[in-house]
C-alpha cells in the first residue's frame, strides 16, 4: 500500500510542476497577475520576456501579449455620384 500512495504523490507533484511552467516565444511578452493584480517589482509593472516562466499554480495567471505587427488590407475608396475627388 505505501508504494501506491507514493506513486500517487509523485504523479500529483509532476502535475503541479507541469502547470507551473510556461514558455514564451521570442515575439511574446507575458504579464503576470497575482490574485487579480499585476505583479510589480519596485512599484513598476513587470513584463516577462521570452523563455521559461515559473508561476505559482493557483495564485498566478499569465497573459501572453504578442508583439507581432498585424497588417490588414484597406479597400480602395469609391466615390459616389455627385462628389468630386480632391486628386482630380
Amino acid at each position: 500500500m505505501p508504494i501506491l500512495s507514493l506513486a500517487v504523490l509523485v504523479i500529483l507533484i509532476l502535475i503541479i510542476l507541469a502547470s507551473a511552467l510556461r514558455i514564451l516565444n521570442e515575439y511574446e511578452r507575458g504579464v503576470i497577475f497575482r490574485l487579480g493584480r499585476v505583479r510589480t517589482v519596485g512599484g513598476k509593472p513587470e513584463a516577462k520576456g521570452p523563455g521559461l516562466i515559473i508561476l505559482i499554480p493557483v495564485v498566478d495567471k499569465l497573459v501572453k501579449v504578442s508583439l507581432r505587427v498585424v497588417t490588414m488590407d484597406v479597400p480602395p475608396r469609391t466615390s459616389s455620384p455627385g462628389t468630386t475627388s480632391p486628386s482630380r
